[in-house]
């Protein structure tokens, strides 16, 4: 295997096209992997045996594109398998290999952001149901409160194209007032799904002025701006030739047409089997 490398981006579908478009504007000079397991979308509803099987089969299709450095840019994939994979995996993959997540970076920032220490997760059934920012949160600061709100159609909407409809409203709207109905207090609410920031315009029309809305795309550029120059003899092997290529387990065609959206630019895809 080459000596330098890519790094790799891996969701269940497009949302992590959301993560790749702002890592591009802090990190833009690297070599840049995304692949998409569009063909096994949704991982929100399958069980924790299930997406680790289908992550960790990504995961080593990108170790074998010669990507060391690999983002689960997936809440679900972060919440369901990262752990296994980093505590047992990469122990038996060999050395100078790393998988991170996103829920860990966006859990950092919201005791500073944060002033009355209520925190509200928007996620998918599968993210809600895991607890894993609940579980990252309490960890890290035990002092905050923390409610979560389901948005089982944010998704649909959204990889159906329906987002920008005014139908979308209706939902968007009702799972907000569920938040804030757990706790009035909130003034911090973390967008637990890579495919929420395309709502994000929608979003802030029904929140209350003065809440934040966190979104992790940009949390987890700045993460990992952060890790590369804590980690020197990582970043010094990273490949920077500006290459962007892009793989599905489905539709070119579909990613192609759908991933311009989220990436805001045209894009060409090739099709991948795990």
């Amino acid at each position: 295997m080459d000596n330098n490398y890519n790094i790799g981006i891996f969701d269940s579908g497009f949302g992590g096209l959301t993560v790749l478009k702002e890592i591009e504007k802090v990190l833009p000079d690297y070599n840049y992997i995304y692949l998409g397991d569009n063909a096994r979308a949704p991982y929100g509803n399958r069980s924790f045996e299930t997406v680790y099987k289908y992550t960790f089969e990504a995961v080593q299709k990108l170790f074998d594109m010669n990507c060391n450095l690999i983002i689960l840019a997936c809440n679900t994939a972060s919440a369901k398998a990262l752990r296994t994979i980093q505590q047992k995996d990469l122990t038996q993959l060999g050395t100078g290999k790393r998988v991170l997540g996103v829920i860990r970076p966006s859990t950092e920032t919201v005791e500073i952001v944060s002033k009355t220490k209520h925190i509200g997760i928007l996620g998918t059934v599968g993210t809600v149901k895991s607890e894993s920012y609940v579980i990252e949160i309490k960890k890290m600061y035990p002092h905050l409160s923390v409610e979560q709100e389901a948005c089982p159609m944010w998704v649909p909407l959204v990889e159906n194209d329906e987002y920008l409809n005014e139908g979308a409203d209706y939902y968007i709207k009702k799972n907000i007032d569920n938040l804030l109905s757990k706790d009035p207090k909130i003034d911090t609410i973390i967008l637990g799904c890579t495919h929420y920031p395309l709502l994000l315009k929608k979003i802030k029309k029904y929140t209350p002025k003065g809440i934040t809305i966190v979104n992790q795309g940009e949390i987890v550029a700045k993460s990992l701006k952060d890790y590369l120059f804590r980690h020197p003899e990582l970043e010094s092997k990273c490949l920077k030739n500006t290459e962007r290529h892009f793989f599905t387990t489905d539709s070119t065609e579909i990613f192609d047409v759908m991933g311009s959206k989220f990436l805001e630019k045209k894009i060409n895809s090739q099709k991948i089997t795990l």
